[in-house]
């Protein structure tokens, strides 16, 4: 049947002129002018496969380096405008994108430890890198100890011939400490250590850490820079173009790539974060002083207010608050929590943050925290706000809490 169906072909002409047949012409594309066609969006280009002009050209493909195409896996034009724009704005020499902000976590710590080494990790970072560090690290001969966020300079104390690498998170998860970054750079540096940073809740345009002398900024694109919830992602930027091939050659061993669609949403994301961040950040940051004095409020963990544990690194080293933080609630307000929380009409439950629907998290930190216990008694909510009105979010926020003060003890 396909020799006869072959045998039918109409002419059609190949690059070179000559007829193809049906069944080849459905499989080459024609080539058409891109004369006089200019948009403002990125092509999306999807590839597995990347073909070369000759057999030379194939057979050289290793020296195309981390910049070059030689597979899909790798990066397509899509993939590498990414890359380019959070270098711009990272202030950074390259970016390296990945599947998720984990996974970029994960891939600095692989990419620069080895047996015998030691990373310092902040006793507030995001829960999965502890995990990380002792379920998967740990087996393997690479050690971890956990550090007091607030520690500042004194990280120089704990910086001992094993330790090659210094984790950063300010903010915070859930409880939104703010170190003294500049001083722990200065300390890792005089001792001859890297230091990283995830800036997930700042974003570049709040935060740069490698202005103030990271070797890895790494962010979880998923959040602010995707924006609507829909895709997940993540980079890692360095100030050093060393680091950034020996950070593709852990990423081409292990065999991670990311979708170029995905890619193309994270671009679609960046051209409107600015006017984002700074909506959610002005309604975050009047949404915590108004719960300050609410009766059901034990404290507000916002680092745009005075009384946030470094408040004032924040405020000399941040440009401006993001749309995240947390409010901790008097002890004995849990019988009610759940019903409260599934009463709210127009903040969803649910984790991560930066898109445009506001989220709200009941989190727990007392498991997580091994240097500094953990002494508050009373429940974590976690708030993210989105792009709705704000007087909408106000009402669902009020209801919230007002639901959860004792009879007789109202608002």
């Amino acid at each position: 049947m396909i020799e006869l169906l072959s045998s039918r072909a109409h002419d059609g002409p190949n690059a070179e002129g000559a007829i193809m047949k049906d069944l080849t012409q459905v499989v080459h594309h024609p080539k058409v002018s891109h004369e006089g066609f200019a948009s403002l969006t990125v092509p999306t280009y999807r590839a597995s496969t990347i073909v070369f002009d000759d057999a030379e050209a194939y057979a050289n493909r290793k020296y195309r380096g981390p910049d070059g195409y030689t597979y899909g896996l790798h990066g397509t034009p899509t993939t590498k405008t990414l890359e380019a724009q959070l270098t711009a704005l990272e202030q950074g020499e390259r970016t390296v994108i990945v599947p998720s902000g984990q996974a970029g976590i994960t891939i600095v710590f692989l990419t620069v430890l080895r047996q015998g080494d030691t990373v310092l990790i902040p006793d507030n970072a995001y829960p999965p890198v502890r995990g990380f560090c002792a379920n998967y690290l740990e087996p393997r001969g690479i050690h971890h100890r956990v550090y007091d966020p607030m520690i500042g300079a004194g990280i120089a104390e704990l910086i001992d011939d094993t330790v090659k690498l210094v984790w950063t998170e300010s903010p915070g998860s859930t409880t939104m400490e703010v170190g003294d970054l500049p001083a722990i750079v200065a300390a890792a540096k005089d001792k001859g250590v890297l230091t990283g940073c995830d800036n997930t809740w700042a974003t570049p345009l709040l935060f740069k850490p490698l202005a103030i002398g990271m070797d890895f900024s790494m962010e979880a694109l998923t959040k602010y820079v995707g924006g609507h919830s829909d895709i997940l992602l993540g980079s890692i930027s360095v100030a050093d173009v060393a680091w950034h091939r020996k950070l593709k050659d852990t990423t081409r061993m292990i065999g991670i790539g990311v979708s170029p669609d995905d890619c193309a949403l994270a671009l679609r994301g960046l051209e409107t974060m600015g006017v984002r961040l700074t909506h959610m950040g002005r309604v975050s940051t009047d949404f915590a002083q108004r719960l300050k004095t609410h009766p059901a409020v034990a404290s507000v963990l916002h680092p745009a207010l005075p009384d946030c544990p470094g408040h004032e690194f924040w405020k000399r080293d941040f440009k401006g608050a993001s749309g995240v933080f947390s409010v901790v609630l008097k002890p004995g307000l849990d019988a009610g929590l759940d019903d409260a929380l599934s009463a709210m009409k127009t903040i969803a439950i649910g984790a991560s943050w930066g898109g445009t629907r506001s989220l709200i998290a009941p989190m727990s930190v007392e498991g997580d925290r091994t240097v500094n216990p953990w002494t508050e008694e009373g429940r974590i909510l976690r708030i993210s706000v989105g792009l709705e009105d704000p007087e909408d979010l106000w009402t669902d926020i009020a209801a919230l809490f007002d639901a959860l003060v004792p009879a007789g003890k109202g608002a």
